[in-house]
């Protein structure tokens, strides 16, 4: 059960990094600053996504 609240603690905070992506994404008025970030939220975002769901598609539950 501790493993599937952690995939998804992880799934959020991966679709919250990809929001801000997005809003940066959205935002960029140019320069490196700007593209380096997206890249950064991009990357961590996909990150603790694709982990968090992989945690929750493969934790079996047992009966205690």
């Amino acid at each position: 059960m501790e493993k599937r609240v952690l995939g998804v603690v992880f799934t959020i905070l991966g679709a919250l990094g990809l929001v801000m992506a997005a809003v940066n994404f959205v935002n960029a008025g140019g320069g490196t600053r700007s593209v380096k970030m997206i890249v950064i939220y991009t990357l961590l975002g996909m990150v603790f996504f694709f982990s968090g769901m992989g945690l929750i598609r493969n934790t079996k539950d047992r009966p205690s």
